[in-house]
């Protein structure tokens, strides 16, 4: 058993059941088994010799060593404790640190600069952890499998069906990848749900948005169907001074709160006296 790559589903089955583990859903443990996903996923997330690199539950280690395999300095996060003597085994001889602990309780602004994460990341906590590595200045990168649809959210612009506050964000921090889709069968167990690989770059040569205009981004889009001055007047904002704000910008009265620009938000945001 030993000779067989540690992708491959018979290794995965052999170390669960030698540690009298099974994969824990409410973690959102599904394990990788494709060894092709697992070198597109190092390649386009920028493993290299001498590369900080974050990793968020590295679960048997599976991705964790193909990162390190290649040269990275590798910090990987993990919650689930029973993986201890399993990560003992699986990473030995490695150069990883791992820390233990929720990563949601991580202060990502002690990364250092040129900090790229490469990730299987826990589906429920997926936003939550994008919006930290967006806001932490060390980290220049992300890739990240998740949900497909949350990769198409990621990646769409105004006007699309799925635009939303996600993708207003990761525009705003920087640019969005589709580095290709995963299907089920590359996890064991296989998830409900298809996947994808996206890459998040973020230009740190930018300004960070300021808390009121991202609060204001995310009061705009909250019903993405609804009308921008409807969403506005939800939250108490005066019609006429919305109204004006909307002539000022050259926006229809009745224009979709998903098909404005960021740039015409943002000129909202002024007139509004959101933000200077």
């Amino acid at each position: 058993m030993s000779a067989s790559p540690l992708y491959s589903p018979a290794r995965v089955r052999d170390l669960l059941d030698r540690h009298g583990l099974k994969p824990t859903k409410s973690l959102g443990q599904n394990f990788l088994i494709d060894g092709n996903i697992l070198r597109a996923i190092a390649e386009a997330g920028g493993a290299a010799p001498g590369v900080p690199v974050l990793e968020i539950g590295p679960g048997l280690g599976v991705l964790t060593r193909e990162i390190a395999s290649r040269g990275a300095q590798v910090t990987t996060l993990e919650k689930d404790e029973r993986l201890r003597p399993v990560l003992a085994e699986t990473l030995d001889g490695l150069d990883v640190q791992v820390v233990w602990g929720d990563a949601l309780d991580f202060d990502y602004a002690t990364l250092p600069a040129g900090t790229r994460v490469i990730a299987n990341l826990p589906y429920y906590i997926t936003g939550l952890l994008l919006s930290r590595f967006m806001r932490a200045p060390g980290i220049v990168s992300a890739t990240v499998l998740v949900q497909k649809e949350v990769g198409q959210r990621l990646a769409a612009r105004p006007g699309e069906e799925n635009y939303g506050f996600l993708s207003a964000i990761a525009a705003l921090y920087g640019s969005v990848q589709h580095v290709r889709d995963v299907p089920k069968g590359a996890f064991l167990p296989a998830p409900d749900v298809t996947s994808a690989v996206i890459r998040l770059d973020f230009d740190r040569s930018r300004p960070a948005p300021e808390q009121e205009f991202l609060s204001f981004v995310e009061t705009a889009l909250h019903h993405r169907r609804k009308t921008l001055r409807n969403n506005l007047r939800l939250t108490g904002m005066d019609g006429e001074a919305i109204d004006a704000a909307l002539e000022a910008v050259g926006l229809r009265a009745d224009v979709r709160a998903e098909d404005v620009s960021l740039g015409d938000l943002r000129d909202m945001a002024v007139k509004l006296g959101v933000i200077r």
